[in-house]
């Protein structure tokens, strides 16, 4: 079994990319343990939380991981800068670390496929614009899922897991480059694994 730790902003980021890594899991037919050490208080907390647990790493007093998952927002800095922040703090476990980086926000990512969307919620929604204001594809997200007569108690991000179920993950990976490179990395760790 695959041991996976997860450092991630907040329960949207855990749900979405743990329903990836499970979905690739499944079709591979590789048995994984997911284990988020951090998955709530934004972007601040889960980097913090990652410098403790590399400390530890280092110093033996924990095991290695097969894989370490770092999920945390571009927001309005960019792709490059949120991945480059990672990597300074990562420099050395680049082997075993996997960046997912939304940009600009998670929500966005379970916007982008209008047909998994409507498989889910048995209505499409509009291709999502790229822009950054914080809040923004938060208000998609509900918009989108009210008129579809949905009404989310958590925003959508409850249903994560069944819209990326249903996605096509390879026009996803052209669709959108930090989801690309996200679905990319996953895809390539499995085959490593195979």
């Amino acid at each position: 079994m695959r041991r996976i730790i997860l450092f991630v902003e907040d329960y949207g980021h855990e749900a979405f990319i743990t329903s990836v890594i499970q979905r690739f899991a499944k079709e591979q037919d590789k048995a994984v343990k997911i284990i988020p050490l951090s998955a709530r208080g934004g972007h601040g907390k889960a980097v913090a939380e990652l410098k403790s647990y590399l400390r530890e790493l280092r110093n033996d007093r924990v095991g290695f991981p097969d894989l370490l998952v770092v999920a945390t927002d571009a927001n309005c800095r960019g792709y490059q800068d949120r991945k480059k922040e990672i990597d300074d703090v990562t420099a050395d476990l680049q082997n075993i670390l996997i960046s997912a980086i939304p940009d600009p926000h998670i929500e966005r990512w379970l916007l982008l496929d209008s047909a998994a969307f409507k498989s889910v919620m048995g209505k499409g929604c509009d291709a999502p614009d790229h822009k950054c204001e914080r809040g923004r594809y938060k208000k998609i997200l509900m918009d989108a899922m009210l008129q579809a007569g949905v009404h989310p108690s958590l925003g959508g991000i409850e249903f994560a897991e069944d819209i990326v179920n249903a996605m096509d993950f390879e026009r996803m990976e052209q669709a959108d480059p930090s989801l690309g490179q996200f679905l990319k990395s996953i895809r390539n760790k499995f085959k490593e694994w195979a």
